[in-house]
């Protein structure tokens, strides 16, 4: 028993510090976008670059956790937005306006997660951010394809048919937000407004899956 006990403990515990050491790494990405560099995060959290590859591996290690802790979150506001009492275009509204908030409130963030560093002085240039940003897109085309497939009555097919709006919603969502943040030639609720234009045709004249929650 108390064996189990110091285990767990040890557990909270190694948690805890990885917590902490995800929110220093936060801190450095606000202030220094894609040239955040372990160096600067292993400063600000008061420890030595040696301890912080000794909890993430490497730069890429501690991307995936840093991609992991802001997809979860995004994930959690963008089914928030879904499952609010409204309208579908409404909620459809909410959704592409959730994405876009997000990446506009911390946009240093998103570059960290998006795009490489370029300047070629930094230890950590070619470090390839695409490799790595692939499985989060990919990841929010699948959680998206489960939320359609459980809501919406697609017919024959219809797993494979969510899974193409699923990815093809997300494709668009991040096509459109890359370039946006990057001129912002529009504002944003124009921009949600034409995207939910875009999307609409289909959307409005699906059924709702019987038993399902509803979209």
């Amino acid at each position: 028993m108390e064996r189990t006990h110091q285990a767990e403990q040890q557990q909270r515990s190694a948690r805890r510090r990885r917590r902490q050491l995800l929110e220093a790494a936060d801190r450095v990405v606000l202030r220094d976008g894609p040239g955040a560099s372990m160096n600067a995060i292993a400063a600000e959290a008061g420890i030595t670059k040696p301890i912080l590859y000794r909890h993430f591996g490497d730069k890429g290690g501690l991307y995936r956790a840093l991609a992991k802790r802001h997809t979860d979150a995004l994930l959690d506001a963008l089914r928030t937005a879904l499952d609010a009492p409204a309208e579908r275009r409404r909620r459809v509204e909410a959704t592409l306006d959730t994405y876009l908030a997000a990446i506009e409130a911390r946009p240093q963030v998103y570059r960290f997660l998006m795009h490489p560093a370029e300047d070629t002085h930094l230890p950590e240039h070619g470090f390839d951010v695409g490799r790595h940003s692939a499985p989060l897109l990919r990841r929010l085309g699948e959680e998206l394809a489960k939320v359609i497939q459980e809501r919406v009555d697609l017919g024959p097919d219809s797993e494979q048919l969510a899974r193409v709006w699923g990815h093809g919603i997300v494709g668009m969502m991040h096509g459109a937000g890359d370039w946006w943040l990057g001129e912002r030639p529009c504002s944003r609720a124009q921009l949600v407004r034409s995207l939910a234009d875009l999307l609409w045709g289909r959307l409005a004249a699906v059924d709702d899956r019987a038993g399902g929650p509803g979209f």
